[in-house]
């Protein structure tokens, strides 16, 4: 069975079922794949996903350490990455933070407070206003506002962003973050915190 727990997570486990086959006939909430598989690998796996049009998160768990092997597995689509031997706990606690960006990114709408981040009208709405951002500014402040507390670098947020081949400078992300910080400086709700030589995240007041 591809089937592992409670009925609200259903695990496809990939080195025991034929993913493309059973997500015809499955709703599945998260795939936990390997790299080494027979048929095909995990990189051939998520991109095979991807271009069917499945965005169903993806964590890559494999013996392959190195960073291009990291970024193969990004790049291929995986949404997140672990190395083995993998803590059990550890992994519990990133497959609970995937499906909560996928339910996020379902509804395409974040609540921080009494403030609403609405992807699809690119606006952030308080008890007083509604404000529409340029899409590069929207969509900085939304990567950063759907995981608050945690931490993302510059390139990272480039990567997302303004994608992996841009030739734009990374300090057009400090210019941005100047602009949404004025933009909403009497925010009650949130903050975005510069952690020096790293990047920014978003916090809670």
């Amino acid at each position: 069975m591809c089937k592992i727990g409670s009925p609200l997570l259903s695990f496809l486990l990939c080195s025991l079922c034929t993913p493309l086959q059973v997500l015809v006939k499955e709703y599945i909430d998260l795939i936990i794949s390997d790299i080494m598989m027979p048929v095909m690998d995990g990189y051939e796996l998520v991109s095979e996903l991807r271009s069917a049009g499945y965005q169903i998160p993806v964590l890559m768990i494999t013996a392959k350490g190195s960073f291009d092997d990291m970024r193969q597995g990004f790049l291929s689509g995986s949404d997140d990455y672990m190395v083995k031997p993998v803590n059990v706990n550890e992994m519990v606690l990133r497959v609970g933070a995937l499906l909560r960006r996928a339910q996020i990114l379902n509804e395409h709408k974040i609540v921080i407070g009494s403030t609403e981040f609405d992807y699809d009208a690119m606006t952030v709405t308080t008890d007083k206003e509604s404000l529409v951002l340029p899409k590069k500014e929207f969509l900085l402040l939304y990567k950063l506002a759907a995981s608050p507390g945690r931490i993302f670098t510059k390139q990272q947020l480039m990567d997302e962003v303004w994608g992996y081949e841009t030739e734009a400078d990374p300090h057009t992300i400090e210019v941005h973050i100047g602009r949404i910080r004025e933009r909403l400086k009497d925010n009650s709700d949130f903050e975005i915190v510069t952690m020096r030589g790293i990047g920014y995240k978003v916090v809670k007041k």
